[in-house]
């Protein structure tokens, strides 16, 4: 039952994100867009309670509790970063609006923006390690080995994440053309688009 949640969750995640872009940019309903994106977080607390509630009745702590809580505490840090990322896309896709930055390639501005990334990853590892805190708090005496494998396996991923992101500060990454790059904008920095995007183009500056 919370796996077929899980699937469901992510199923209507992106269902109503494509719906949230479609009314925004097709319909031109900005508002009705909004409200669906919004509806975004409910999909985890349903998921959340529903969860909550199997081990109430007395489910054995399994792994598909353990699943329950990497993937909330992984849509609570990159949930909303993926939908911003998208209505980028959107925009300049179905509105004429200009592409969207891609990330740094090179250099320290990689690595800050690896380094950003990674504090996501920290981000999650923290939500889900703290639901599955709670979770053993709550079975009390019962058998949370299955828990305690998955605060492990969310640290590990955090820690993983770290590792990597900080070989791009240690060995940055060289630009082989550097003369020839253009300036890229870091889209963590990029001002947040779900409210205030009209999908109207930017004035060119020649």
């Amino acid at each position: 039952m919370i796996v077929a949640l899980i699937i469901a969750c992510e199923v209507g995640f992106w269902v109503l994100l494509a719906l949230g872009l479609a009314v925004r940019y097709l319909l031109k309903w900005r508002r009705t867009s909004v409200v669906l994106l919004l509806c975004e977080p409910l999909l985890e607390l349903v998921l959340f309670t529903v969860t909550a509630i199997d081990l109430k009745n007395g489910a054995e702590p399994g792994w598909e509790h353990g699943l329950a809580a990497l993937y909330i505490g992984f849509t609570v840090a990159y949930g909303h970063y993926t939908i911003r990322w998208l209505d980028g896309h959107a925009a300049h896709r179905l509105a004429g609006g200009p592409p969207p930055p891609k990330p740094p390639r090179y250099g320290m501005a990689r690595a800050r923006h690896e380094g950003r990334l990674w504090l996501r990853t920290v981000l999650a590892a923290a939500v889900a390690c703290a639901l599955l805190q709670a979770a053993v708090w709550y079975v009390g005496d019962g058998d949370t080995s299955s828990l305690r494998s998955f605060q492990w396996t969310a640290l590990r991923a955090a820690g993983i994440h770290g590792l990597i992101a900080l070989t791009y500060t240690i060995w940055p990454k060289r630009d082989p053309n550097p003369g020839s790059a253009l300036p890229t904008r870091d889209p963590e920095h990029v001002p947040d688009l779900l409210v205030g995007r009209t999908g109207k183009n930017e004035k060119q500056v020649r």
